[in-house]
C-alpha cells in the first residue's frame, strides 16, 4: 500500500518530524483559495504514485493566488507515466538551504530494517550511489533492540555534519524509524530532507506499508491508493502485486524476494525495470496472462523478462499460458523467460516451440532480455 505524498507528511506529523504547512486540492479555484489563506509563494505539487513530477512539470512555484489556480488547472490536466493527476498538494514554499536523503527500509537478506542516509539529498538515489558510494551511509538496526543512539552518531560523524546539526538530525532519525515500525512500513523516506531558516523540515515523503500489515487507523487510506495507475488498480482487483516503475523492461515473477533479485540483476545487465509484478506461488495460465495483460498496458515497455520458480507453480503450466497470451494479446515485444522447478524441461519445449526464448539463469536471461531490448530498438 503505497501514500500520497501527503499523507506520508500527515504521518510524518504524528511522529513528530516537521513539514511544509499545506493543504490538499482537487479543483484550480480550491488551490487558489489554499494559496491565498497560506500566504506568500506557494509550491503546486502533483499528487501521484509515480517518481519524476518535477521533470515530467508536475512541480511549480507559484507567487500569487492567481497564479497557483492556472499552475493548478495546467497540473491537474497532465498525465504523469501512465498516472493521471486528480489532485495537488499546495504548499508554503521555503528557501533551502542544504538538502539529505534519509529513508528505512527492510533488507530482506539480512532480514532486518536498515537505515540510509546521504548528506546529499534532492537527486536519485540510485544514481548518488552509482557515482558517489562513498556519500551513501548505511546500517542495520536490530528490529529486538531498536535503533540506538550510537548508530546515530556514527553515521552523521561519518557524513561529517556539523555539531550544531547533531541533535536535531538525531533526532529526525528517531522518529522516522519509529514512523517506520509504528505503521509497519516497508519503506519510509525523505527526499530531501531539507534545511531551511535553520530548522531541518521534510520537503517530500514516501511510505510504502506492508499490505498484509496495514494498521487499522490506516485502512480507510486503501481508496487512495487505488486512484493510482490503471494498471495497479487492475493489479490489485486481481490480486497480483505490482508497482510501476519508470523503466522499459516489464518483470513479473512469483515471490516478492525472486522479483526483486531480478529488479537488481536486471539494472546491473544495464536494463531499466519498468515495474514489479508477483504472481504469487500457485499462479495459473490464466493469471500469467492477466499479468502481461497489466505490464503490456505501460507504453514503455519494450522486452518482457519472466522469472518462474516452480514449486506449487507448474512450469509447463506457465509456459501455456505465456504462449496462449502471445497469441491472444499479439504480443510482439522480445519475451525471455527463466523456468526453473517442477515440469521445467517442458516448459522450455513449449517456448522454444512457440519461439519465446527460454533461460536456464537469472543472470542469462537479464543480459538477454537487454540484449534484445537494445537490438530490437536499434534496428526499429
Amino acid at each position: 500500500m503505497r501514500l500520497q505524498e501527503y499523507q506520508g507528511k500527515e504521518l510524518f506529523r504524528r511522529v513528530g518530524i516537521p513539514v511544509v504547512e499545506g493543504k490538499v486540492a482537487l479543483t484550480p479555484a480550491e488551490a487558489e483559495e489554499i494559496a491565498r489563506e497560506l500566504g506568500g509563494s506557494v509550491v503546486i505539487k502533483a499528487q501521484v504514485l509515480v517518481g519524476g513530477r518535477g521533470k515530467a512539470g508536475g512541480i511549480k512555484l507559484a507567487q500569487t493566488p492567481q497564479q497557483a489556480r492556472t499552475h493548478a488547472e495546467t497540473i491537474l490536466a497532465m498525465t504523469i507515466k501512465g498516472e493521471r493527476v486528480r489532485k495537488v498538494l499546495v504548499t508554503k514554499a521555503v528557501e533551502i538551504e542544504r538538502e539529505f536523503y534519509l529513508s528505512v527500509t527492510v533488507d530482506r537478506a539480512a532480514k532486518k530494517p536498515i537505515m540510509i542516509f546521504s548528506p546529499e539529498g534532492g537527486i536519485d538515489i540510485e544514481e548518488l550511489a552509482k557515482t558517489f558510494p562513498e556519500k551513501i551511509i548505511k546500517f542495520h538496526v536490530d528490529p529486538l533492540i531498536g535503533l540506538q543512539a550510537y548508530q546515530v552518531r556514527t553515521a552523521l560523524y561519518q557524513a561529517q555534519i556539523e555539531p550544531t546539526l547533531i541533535r536535531p538530525m538525531s533526532e529526525i532519525f528517531f522518529k522516522l524509524y519509529q514512523a517506520f515500525v509504528q505503521y509497519r512500513a516497508q519503506l519510509v523516506e525523505i527526499n530531501p530532507l531539507a534545511l531551511a531558516d535553520g530548522k531541518l523540515i521534510a520537503i517530500d515523503s514516501k511510505f510504502i506499508i506492508d499490505d498484509d500489515d496495514v494498521p487499522t487507523e490506516l485502512a480507510g487510506w486503501e481508496e487512495e491508493e487505488l486512484a493510482g495507475s490503471a494498471e495497479e488498480r487492475a493489479a490489485k482487483q486481481a490480486g497480483l502485486q505490482y508497482v510501476k516503475l519508470d523503466g522499459t523492461i516489464g518483470i513479473i515473477g512469483n515471490g516478492a524476494g525472486l522479483v526483486m533479485a531480478t529488479l537488481d540483476v536486471v539494472a546491473l545487465k544495464g536494463g531499466r525495470p519498468a515495474n514489479f509484478l508477483d504472481i504469487g506461488g500457485g499462479a495459473n495460465a490464466e493469471m500469467m496472462k492477466k499479468a502481461l495483460e497489466i505490464v503490456l498496458a505501460d507504453p514503455n515497455v519494450h522486452g518482457l523478462f519472466i522469472n518462474i520458480f516452480g514449486g506449487i507453480t507448474r512450469c509447463d503450466e506457465v509456459a501455456r499460458g505465456l504462449v496462449a497470451a502471445q497469441r491472444e494479446l499479439g504480443i510482439r515485444v522480445p519475451m525471455v523467460v527463466r523456468l526453473t522447478g517442477t515440469n521445467e524441461f517442458e516448459g522450455r519445449q513449449i517456448l522454444e516451440a512457440h519461439g519465446i526464448t527460454p533461460v536456464t539463469d537469472m543472470e542469462e536471461g537479464a543480459a538477454e532480455i537487454v540484449r534484445q531490448v537494445i537490438t530490437n530498438k536499434n534496428t526499429v
